[in-house]
């Protein structure tokens, strides 16, 4: 008993520690077992060891600071460099854009100097077109227009090439065919296949390729009004030459009687002389075409100043130019001209105009007028019963000089007519003849 009373003294369990927290008047308690203080006293151990060996760590191994440092400023240089990049990127984009406008708007500029360039052409051949109309030429085309109203307007002008511009490039606002054009390039509607400049480039080179089609037809124009002026002076010419009188070539004043006025002279008074201005094609065609077109006037002038008139319309021929019996002695003798059948009083007319050179009593011709044409060439008219004219008036074509009769060696009433070439008698009939093929040529 004894030693059970010992046992429980040696071995009497120790008893816990209790942690009382008391709060106003509520009081409580939690019993701090062994385990319980053992397990936070080795937790606590190793968080001071882990905090000692990490301070220890990075005490001996700084570089890694160095290293993170360094690192984090690689990266903020990286991004620095990304944001220049961008930057360029954008100014490149940005510049790209500037000097496409730059490019597009001096196309355009160029486009519009071509169009004022063929504007002021037009305006250069239009008045050589009505020129050219009013002396007889046409020009006839069959071509299909390939822009409108750009390619082949009559008259074109600045106001539609820049219509036509903007309808091919699709700027404005206007309603095309019921659709509403773009307002400007950059918001048409892209091809999937075709970029923003390959898309300006073929429009641009539409654009060109009209206005060549314009300089073309203006050039054909000329070439073709050129060639009609010439072929028609050069069959005048053939025409006039089968009559025995060669036209002479330079101003018309050389032909013409005294009072004439040249008509490649009109407007030109004088000034200072000066070298011609070198021209380009266009304008080597188009000196061309004038001088085609005065010498198609210096022709016609020229040609009417010849005796191609009737001295009396109304008349019948009686008698032809040639070898024949003549009337009084009965025997083969020259008739110098041709006899019209005109009774006593009939109006006679001035076949060209001249200057009156004879008009009066003249031998066997009886009451005669005679004019000289110039060029060698003087017509008479002969027998007549009265002269209206006198020596040295001026004459126009078909005005009225005298009145048939019968006066001189002469058997019943008519009108003798005579053509002379350098004083020497010529067929009348030539010259009768060629006028029915020169009323085509002699507008």
């Amino acid at each position: 008993m004894s030693g059970r009373s010992a046992n429980r003294a040696f071995g009497k369990r120790k008893e816990n520690h209790v942690l009382i927290l008391a709060s106003g008047d509520k009081v409580r308690h939690m019993t701090v077992r062994p385990w319980m203080a053992a397990l936070a006293v080795s937790f606590a151990g190793v968080c001071s060891i882990g905090y000692l060996a990490a301070t220890s760590y990075l005490v001996l191994r700084d570089d890694l600071i160095g290293g993170t440092i360094a690192r984090q400023a690689r990266m903020q240089h990286e991004y620095e460099d990304r944001i220049t990049a961008l930057r360029a990127q954008v100014d490149r984009v940005t510049s790209r854009q500037l000097l496409d406008q730059q490019v597009v708007e001096e196309k355009v500029e160029k486009l519009l100097r071509q169009q004022m360039a063929l504007t002021s052409r037009n305006g250069k051949l239009g008045a050589l077109v009505e020129r050219a109309e009013s002396s007889g030429l046409t020009t006839e085309t069959n071509d299909t227009p390939a822009v409108e109203p750009l390619a082949y307007d009559k008259r074109a002008d600045a106001s539609s090439g820049v219509k036509a511009i903007e309808k091919l490039m699709g700027l404005g606002s206007a309603a095309v065919d019921g659709a509403v054009r773009p307002r400007a390039l950059g918001y048409a509607a892209p091809n999937v296949t075709e970029s923003t400049s390959d898309r300006a480039d073929r429009l641009f080179s539409k654009v060109t390729l009209s206005l060549k089609d314009v300089e073309r037809d203006q050039m054909a124009r000329l070439q073709q009004l050129t060639q009609g002026a010439s072929k028609t002076s050069h069959a005048i010419r053939g025409i006039v030459e089968h009559t025995g009188v060669t036209l002479p070539v330079g101003d018309v004043a050389e032909l013409a009687p005294t009072g004439a006025t040249s008509a490649s002279a009109e407007g030109a008074i004088g000034g200072p002389f000066v070298e011609p201005v070198v021209e380009d094609d266009f304008g080597r065609s188009l000196a061309a075409l004038d001088s085609a077109l005065v010498e198609l006037e210096r022709t016609r002038a020229q040609a009417r100043l010849l005796p191609f008139g009737n001295p009396s319309p109304a008349s019948d021929i009686t008698s032809d130019f040639g070898n024949r019996l003549d009337p009084f002695l009965g025997r083969l003798a020259l008739h110098a001209g041709i006899d019209f059948r005109a009774t006593t009083g009939t109006r006679i007319r001035s076949t060209a105009p001249g200057t009156v050179t004879n008009a009066g009593l003249t031998g066997g011709y009886g009451n005669m007028v005679e004019i000289d044409h110039g060029n060698g060439v003087s017509t008479r008219y002969a027998h007549l019963s009265a002269v209206l004219v006198r020596v040295g008036d001026q004459v126009k074509a078909g005005e009225v000089i005298a009145k048939s009769g019968n006066t001189g060696r002469s058997t019943g009433p008519h009108l003798h007519y005579e053509i002379r070439l350098n004083g020497a008698a010529v067929d009348p009939m030539r010259f009768l003849d060629a006028s029915s093929k020169l009323a085509s040529y002699m507008n």
